[in-house]
């Protein structure tokens, strides 16, 4: 009984071991699959990864071909623009011209008709930005003591003694201020533009112990006190302005009558366009 009990427990122990071995083996088996699944897998997420960074290049050669291109049509276009001709000693772009042209479809046609130079062109628009500015019905009401012309090259607003100083003085009279209030917004509204302000005086004898000397020290003090004014009550820059005193010299008409004597008294602001700086702005525009 002992004997045969030995044997069954040998018997058993012998077909556990090979349970478990079998087991192993098939687990073994399973092992290696899922390995092989998971380098296969592996390769397949580095290819499709490879794939993906390809497809990512070309989009972003495709997009950059794109921005290349429509930079290309930006440069076309600009280098149409500056493609530039000459006028006058002058070089103008396409750019320039067309801003030009817009301005001058604003100016009078007749004035326009007897333009002969782009200087004279250039004239009529700062001509016709500063009657805008200085307003018709200020013109009108003034118009016997203000008048704008253009005289060969420049623009010039000449203005009555009686509007600025009393007979003899250099002082600025208050009543002036409204004028030069006008006259100060169009040179700030113009950064393309110098101004020289001309005192003008008549032939006669400056009275012996007038606060000036001669008719020289009369005009030139008159210039100085409209662009002192200019520049400290209406903050125009003082390096576009110029002072120049023309004394006697430089008459309207005789200074025999009255009438003559009055009509040369008087202060000639000469707006002198910088050619290059009005351009420059045409081509901000």
């Amino acid at each position: 009984m002992k004997k045969l009990f030995a044997v069954s427990l040998f018997s058993v122990a012998i077909l556990t071991s090979c349970v478990s071995k079998k087991k192993y083996v098939e687990l073994e088996g399973q092992y290696n699959d899922t390995r092989s699944t998971l380098a296969k897998t592996q390769l397949e997420k580095e290819e499709l990864e490879a794939k993906v960074t390809s497809i990512e290049q070309r989009v972003a050669d495709y997009n950059s071909k794109i921005q290349s291109l429509s930079s290309s049509n930006t440069t076309l276009k600009e280098l149409s623009d500056s493609r530039y001709q000459k006028y006058d000693n002058v070089v103008l772009s396409n750019k320039d011209k067309a801003q030009m042209k817009a301005a001058l479809a604003n100016v009078d046609q007749n004035q326009l008709a007897n333009a002969k130079t782009l200087q004279d062109s250039m004239n009529l628009i700062v001509s016709y930005n500063l009657k805008k500015n200085l307003s018709n019905e200020f013109m009108t009401e003034n118009q016997d003591d203000i008048q704008v012309s253009i005289d060969e090259t420049v623009v010039m607003i000449t203005i009555s003694d009686k509007m600025l100083f009393n007979s003899g003085s250099y002082r600025v009279n208050p009543k002036a201020n409204d004028l030069l209030k006008r006259l100060a917004d169009v040179i700030n509204s113009e950064p393309a533009m110098e101004v020289m302000v001309e005192g003008h005086t008549d032939a006669q004898t400056v009275k012996a112990g007038a606060a000036v000397k001669d008719n020289w020290h009369l005009s030139v003090e008159r210039s100085t006190a409209v662009i002192r004014k200019l520049q400290e009550d209406f903050n125009v820059a003082p390096e576009k302005l110029i002072a120049a005193g023309r004394s006697s010299y430089s008459p309207l008409t005789e200074n025999d009558t009255k009438e003559g004597r009055a009509t040369n008294r008087r202060t000639r602001i000469v707006i002198l366009p910088n050619l290059d700086k009005f351009l420059a702005l045409l081509s901000a525009n």
